[in-house]
């Protein structure tokens, strides 16, 4: 059985795997994200002491450029993380390991592996949405994940703001009070100056960020019609934020949709990964097989 690479790309850590699924990862690693050539470096000697593998696949925060064919593939692009926009990434480890490799952003890999082992498995269209640092999403459609002009970003969807109950401006440095710019782990420590976990469970921080959340996700729900939302990331581990989410979600769609999706059974409509924090690094396993026919350039 072939042995595959997993690398998810992060702004504060990259996780890095060697196995083929949850059942079977034989080696594993978590790297501080520091500079590209640092990082970069860590990475390809986890993978030279541990390997060989068959390939390997990327999850990347981004933007990025994951068009095949494009001169840019493989890179991350505007991303407001200091140092990293325009870095070569995918080129550069295929060139120094000699393996293929696949392309795609951080959520667009952890969708892929929420479907093929976790809270997707079967369904034809879904999301995986993550609050974390920042917020994104990917999409995936009859069992492919969805580009299109370049990719989904979820975290710059333009949601209400009412500046009398919250008059903090928001943290995107591109739109101020985008989702991400409002509803993500950096602007909650930021508008309450404490870190997410340390806000215990204060009314008021979780009323609004569920209220945040679920305009958002209506938005996601209204346009891509999606079977299920899997939510990830640091924030939503705040006890209690999910069923405030899933309640405001309810009072927002207000019966419009006639399915017992998003009423009486929204509990397994709007969930958490079962892959834990897991689902990204094994989504780019499951990428990597697909980079397994492709020539290493």
């Amino acid at each position: 059985m072939s042995v595959y690479g997993g690398i998810e790309t992060g702004g504060s850590k990259w996780r890095c795997a060697i196995g083929t699924g949850p059942d079977d990862l034989r080696a594993t690693k978590t790297i501080r994200t520091t500079t590209p050539e640092e990082t970069i470096r860590q990475v390809v000697e986890f993978f030279q002491e541990q390997g060989p593998v068959a390939a390997i696949g990327i999850g990347s925060f981004g933007p990025v450029d994951a068009k095949p064919g494009s001169e840019t593939w493989g890179h991350i692009t505007s991303t407001p993380k200091s140092g990293w926009a325009h870095t070569d990434i995918a080129p550069k480890i295929r060139s120094l390991l000699a393996v293929p490799v696949a392309f795609d952003t951080d959520v667009g890999a952890a969708a892929l592996g929420e479907n093929r082992w976790g809270a997707a498995r079967g369904l034809d269209t879904f999301c995986y949405i993550t609050i974390g640092t920042g917020i994104g999403g990917g999409v995936m459609a009859h069992g492919a994940l969805v580009h299109g002009l370049l990719h989904p970003e979820f975290g710059h969807l333009r949601i209400p703001h009412d500046l009398e109950r919250d008059p903090f401006p928001g943290v995107c440095p591109y739109h101020g009070d985008c989702w991400e710019g409002l509803a993500s782990g950096v602007a909650v420590e930021t508008r309450w100056g404490q870190l997410g976990e340390e806000l215990g469970d204060n009314e008021a921080v979780w009323a609004l960020e569920a209220q945040y959340l679920a305009l958002g996700l209506v938005s996601v729900i209204c346009v891509l019609s999606p079977e299920r939302i899997v939510l990830g990331g640091g924030v939503m581990n705040a006890p209690g934020l999910l069923p405030l989410v899933r309640r405001e979600v309810g009072e927002l769609l207000n019966g419009y949709l006639e399915s017992a999706a998003v009423g009486t059974e929204i509990e397994g409509y709007l969930t958490l990964p079962a892959l834990g924090s897991r689902a990204g690094v094994l989504g780019a396993i499951a990428l990597a097989e697909t980079a397994s026919a492709l020539p290493v350039r």
